[in-house]
């Protein structure tokens, strides 16, 4: 199983497409749940657990991150983390995270814009202090999130040249203010999926030399088509995925600290309530691909269902694009060129989306 603990809902940063801190009455800045309880409801839960840190900023308070860590030895642990207090954890601690996530979205421009001024260069800094300094071995994976002014094919490029492991998106869409439906199908038919294009023929060309790229998208989709189907949202949330909130809430997803439907429980109860998708997902024919993509839409549809249909509408274009290139791939699995184990990627260990 996966768990995301939340270690505070504030944030140090005010991105243009997420505003920064949760508010404190929906996730406390300063946790009510303390770090032995929550450790000792997932240990008696979960034997081998993957915990993923998470905010907020996790990194405003590393002190409840390290009790955790403290508590829960046995478990696989990664962060996401905005990357502009990594110092604030000891070296030591960074050496046992398997994954950590760095938020950056491209190019310093592209970076800077979204993310707020001179944030570039401390992710930029952090993923060499993580690298070089510290001797990580941990998976470092890029965190973008892409929108208007992304271009997928020349920013992912870039991340994966500056020395990133892995590169994982999210489209920018549904509580935007950025574009509407509209707007976005335009952009994506014009930029997005002919990029989505670009960077397939890129993945398959290093496929051929016998190199996999880290392109975590394309990862989770060749999965489902060539290795074995997704029966639920590939993050898990609601089923193989649950959030610790502040306030000791148990949530289906790390993001809907407010939302009555999210709470599936307490850490002085267990976990009560279930969750589920929209009928129009469960008889689509990419159902085995897409999973459903993403909980959260299921519920907040901040878009209407136009635009709940418009992220799909890209969605299928994108698993389309792939599948054309999945019999090479296949014939490369075959030949003994690319390892079954290098697609058969799990984002439940990574806590990624592979839907973007």
């Amino acid at each position: 199983m996966l768990w995301f603990v939340l270690t505070t809902g504030a944030c140090n940063l005010a991105c243009k497409y997420c505003g920064g801190s949760f508010r404190n009455e929906h996730s406390p800045w300063r946790p009510r749940a303390a770090p032995g309880e929550v450790a000792k409801f997932i240990a008696s839960r979960d034997s081998s657990p993957v915990v993923f840190f998470y905010g907020g900023e996790p990194l405003l308070n590393p002190q409840y991150i390290a009790e955790v860590m403290d508590a829960l030895g046995n478990a696989r642990f990664g962060i996401q983390t905005n990357g502009t207090l990594v110092k604030r954890l000891p070296t030591e601690l960074w050496r046992r995270f398997s994954t950590v996530l760095l938020s950056i979205d491209g190019p310093k421009e592209v970076t800077d814009y979204y993310r707020g001024v001179g944030v570039y260069d401390k992710v930029v800094e952090a993923l060499r202090w993580l690298k070089n300094e510290v001797g990580c071995r941990c998976k470092v994976i890029a965190r973008m999130a892409v929108s208007s002014r992304t271009r997928l094919y020349r920013d992912v490029v870039y991340l994966l040249g500056l020395g990133f492991d892995a590169v994982h998106w999210q489209l920018n869409v549904i509580w935007t203010e950025e574009w509407g439906p509209a707007e976005f199908l335009k952009w994506a038919e014009e930029s997005y999926l002919p990029d989505v294009a670009r960077l397939r023929d890129l993945f398959l060309a290093e496929a051929r030399r016998g190199r996999v790229l880290g392109v975590i998208p394309f990862l989770g989709i060749y999965r489902a088509l060539l290795v074995r189907p997704y029966d639920w949202v590939p993050c898990g949330a609601g089923k193989h995925s649950f959030a610790i909130n502040t306030d000791g809430r148990v949530l289906h997803c790390p993001i809907a600290v407010s939302e009555k439907w999210a709470t599936a429980g307490h850490i002085k109860i267990g976990i009560k309530n279930g969750v589920k998708l929209k009928d129009k997902c469960l008889t689509c024919e990419y159902r085995h691909v897409c999973g459903g993509r993403c909980l959260y839409t299921h519920y907040e549809d901040y878009w209407g269902e136009e635009g709940f249909d418009a992220v799909c509408q890209v969605t299928k274009r994108t698993i389309q694009i792939l599948e054309e290139g999945a019999p090479i791939l296949a014939e490369l699995m075959r030949g003994g060129v690319v390892r079954k184990e290098d697609i058969d990627y799990d984002p439940l260990l990574d806590s990624t989306e592979v839907i973007p």
